[in-house]
């Protein structure tokens, strides 16, 4: 984790030459897909309370984003500014079959994230359904797509703003002999990262996925009971 927020000094940066060639371009952006091997972390959620199955994998994304030091930067009017805490934000399917979006702050606690997130969650799916983007770029972009195990991805973009939030996308579980993959798409600027550091950001999420008990622990149970007896008494 980082100690503060504040502004890289791009003067002595060893990637100043690769930022300055890739902040002009049209399209700067980078996109790897991969497949996450979530069979471990199925068996370990079988095994506790009921949760969301997505915000388990979105929590493990966004704790490998927070431990690797790119994943905090943005671009601000040309500047690097460096974030010191990612959060997240996801899509969410409504009734109708239009979706919204939910907002949550990233927890290190597995139990503590799993609980805010659900009731941020559960709070746009009760209400009116707007449409109400945050602009903030402190978080990470993440949509899931239950439906296509896709092996690409490609995210909608507007070129006439100075968007360097990376953008993540879950897809629909395979099968394959005894294991269960997750489709994975990371999406990020090229100005501001390369290649070394989202293969440092997948090594590390598969790492976190192949031993999920080491941050999935009992404590998640009383978390998860002491959420849904707070909003009994809301």
């Amino acid at each position: 984790m980082f100690a503060m927020a504040g502004y890289l000094d791009v003067t002595n940066w060893a990637r100043r030459e690769v930022f300055e060639f890739f902040r002009g371009f049209d399209k700067p952006y980078f996109n790897v897909c991969t497949r996450l091997d979530v069979t471990n972390l199925l068996a370990r959620l079988h095994q506790g309370p009921k949760i969301r199955i997505s915000l388990a994998y979105h929590y493990f994304a966004l704790r490998a984003a927070n431990e690797i030091e790119p994943f905090h930067y943005r671009l601000r009017d040309g500047k690097v500014f460096v974030h010191d805490v990612i959060h997240g934000g996801t899509t969410v399917m409504l009734p109708n079959e239009n979706f919204t979006l939910a907002y949550f702050d990233y927890k290190e606690d597995f139990g503590k994230f799993i609980a805010q997130s659900e009731r941020a969650i559960t709070e746009v799916e009760s209400g009116n359904g707007a449409f109400r983007p945050d602009p903030s770029d402190d978080r990470i972009h993440f949509t899931t797509l239950p439906w296509v195990a896709f092996t690409s991805f490609s995210h909608a973009r507007n070129w006439g703003r100075e968007d360097s939030v990376p953008k993540i996308a879950f897809g629909k579980f395979i099968k394959e002999n005894d294991r269960t993959l997750l489709p994975f798409s990371v999406e990020v600027h090229h100005a501001l990262m390369d290649g070394l550091h989202v293969g440092r950001y997948l090594s590390r999420l598969e790492e976190s996925l192949a031993e999920p008990e080491r941050f999935i622990t009992s404590e998640i149970a009383s978390e998860k009971m002491q959420d849904v007896g707070r909003r009994a008494k809301d």
